[in-house]
């Protein structure tokens, strides 16, 4: 670990310590399958709980749990798929990886979150799913999405970062067809890398088992052919600890995410949460117009930050799209800070002093 005098602050810090190396020590020593052992079955049944689901599938990567999710649905070529103008890649690249058309629709800035509006526009006949973002862990009006589109569209939960969130109550990671988590160590909780899918439909678990596992269906057919998505119960056991105490562990973030408001109101655009809702707290993402002059020079003094994420069709890959005014305000404007439980006061104090500057 980094020791505390260093002077940097951090971007993020992972929760683990003693008791999630004494469970890898344990799967080693245990002589148990480092692979698809009990561990993972230990895993998905604590991500079931926490998302309130009949089935979790856990896999290498938030990015294979997506994937996986398209490809569990039947998606391809010809089939479009609507994502938001202003996520992380990966949201649209696993559509694309299908050979399926990933239709970027704008976000409303302030909440980071597609506009259904136009989502209820971006429908056609072609369209068989919404990818929807719960972007930094701010759930999307999950009531609202339904209502924009058709029933007969599947609707799915990019949830990378909204473990622990609610939206009016009900867990993220369980609103839609499926569910997609990532536990990447920026996340409330992490195993280094992985994921899961999420879902209470039998049918698509058993076929996001079979996917995650080269396709095979028994141990001598392959009904279509697949990849290696599998997580090692050696991450899995890493995983496990912090997800018995992910209520500690969002309780930590809110703290910080408080903190940060109370320092910054009035001073810069802050993120919010509508009424109802719990937020999840991947990141604690400000707004300012002077945001590529604050992340030089905060970076330049030690202090991680880092902008929020990607405007989609500013990549090679999504240029044929556009334009979205509100995917382009978010990305020139939204800038992530430091966020996990070891901050002090005095480096809350010094990272609210360094963005007020930019104010």
């Amino acid at each position: 670990m980094v020791p505390r005098e260093d002077p940097r602050i951090r971007l993020g810090w992972p929760d683990v310590g003693a008791e999630e190396a004494l469970a890898v020590a344990e799967v080693l020593e245990s002589g148990a399958p480092l692979t698809m052992g009990p561990k993972v079955a230990e895993l998905e049944e604590l991500v079931s709980a926490a998302c309130g689901v009949e089935h979790a599938v856990a896999v290498s990567s938030g990015t294979a749990a997506l994937h996986l999710a398209v490809l569990a649905l039947g998606i391809g070529p010809g089939d479009d798929v609507i994502v938001p103008a202003y996520t992380f890649p990966a949201t649209a690249n696993v559509v694309r990886l299908t050979g399926a058309r990933a239709v970027l629709v704008d976000i409303d800035p302030r909440t980071f979150n597609l506009d259904l509006e136009h989502v209820y526009e971006a429908v056609t006949p072609r369209t068989k799913a919404v990818l929807a973002v719960h972007l930094f862990g701010r759930p999307l009006d999950w009531g609202a999405l339904q209502e924009a589109v058709a029933p007969e569209i599947n609707l799915l939960e990019d949830a990378a970062g909204a473990l622990g969130a609610r939206w009016q109550g009900m867990p993220c990671g369980g609103l839609g067809a499926m569910g997609c988590l990532s536990f990447h160590p920026r996340k409330i909780v992490t195993t280094g890398e992985g994921g899961a899918v999420t879902t209470n439909d039998r049918d698509l678990a058993a076929s996001l088992r079979r996917l995650r596992h080269h396709g095979l269906d028994t141990d001598s057919d392959i009904p279509e052919p697949s990849t290696n998505y599998r997580l090692p119960d050696i991450l899995c056991a890493i995983g496990i600890p912090q997800l018995r105490r992910l209520d500690e562990l969002l309780a930590a973030r809110t703290r910080i995410a408080h903190a940060y408001t109370e320092r910054l109101s009035g001073v810069v655009e802050l993120p919010d949460v509508d009424e109802g809702d719990t937020h999840g707290w991947q990141a604690y993402v400000v707004r300012l117009d002077r945001r590529a002059e604050a992340l030089e020079a905060l970076r330049s003094e030690g202090i991680e930050v880092q902008i929020g994420t990607y405007a989609l069709h500013h990549l090679s890959a999504y240029r044929d799209q556009g334009p979205f005014p509100g995917a382009d305000a978010a990305f020139g404007r939204a800038l992530a800070l430091p966020l996990h439980s070891r901050l002090t006061e005095r480096e809350l104090d010094r990272v609210a002093e360094g963005v007020a500057r930019f104010a």
